[in-house]
């Protein structure tokens, strides 16, 4: 469990599956990926997360409110579940429903996966990639420091002519990470 001044990045429970359904059913939220998903889908993406954390001792944790205990979302650490082109690299990702967004939630919790990824797993980099029209989690890319060198790719994952087929990629080394934190 990782806290921060609003939120807690915790183990799934659930309690976490529904308003996770919910999240992954949301247009808006799923935008940039090629479908929503429905509720079988998303409870089989819950149980490989949860798995991954038992496994690993980090990966993509629910993330709460930790004034409430609400559910928002989640975000961390893993290795991407398919091979790229950019691999083998450890990912840093988020996904939040629509209603924390614009808060500093997303940003928040990033920096909090960072720290550990950096800190506590010692990784060398830490890597994030999006669809090129996603430019709202390009811009939390940028306020946690990560940067693009202009690397693209062609996600595997994504049919071949799809419009969120090409990604762009950003990076962070610990020394980059380091030298932001002595800022």
């Amino acid at each position: 469990m990782i806290d921060t001044a609003r939120l807690r990045l915790r183990q799934w429970r659930d309690t976490d599956l529904e308003p996770f359904a919910r999240m992954n059913a949301d247009a808006r939220v799923m935008e940039h990926f090629p479908a929503p998903l429905d509720r079988a889908a998303s409870d089989t993406l819950a149980a490989r997360l949860r798995a991954e954390i038992a496994e690993r001792g980090y990966g993509l944790w629910a993330v709460e409110l930790r004034h409430t205990g609400e559910f928002i979302g989640f975000t961390g650490l893993r290795s991407p579940a398919v091979p790229l082109p950019i691999g083998p690299c450890v990912e840093i990702g988020w996904r939040l429903a629509v209603g924390h967004w614009g808060r500093g939630h997303a940003s928040e919790a990033a920096r909090a996966a960072l720290a550990y990824g950096f800190a506590t797993l010692g990784l060398d980099e830490i890597v994030s990639f999006t669809a090129l029209p996603n430019v709202r989690s390009q811009a939390v890319m940028q306020r946690i420091g990560m940067t693009h060198r202009g690397e693209m790719f062609e996600h595997p994952s994504v049919a071949p002519g799809h419009p969120l087929r090409p990604h762009c990629l950003y990076r962070l080394t610990r020394r980059q990470w380091k030298a932001g934190q002595a800022e």
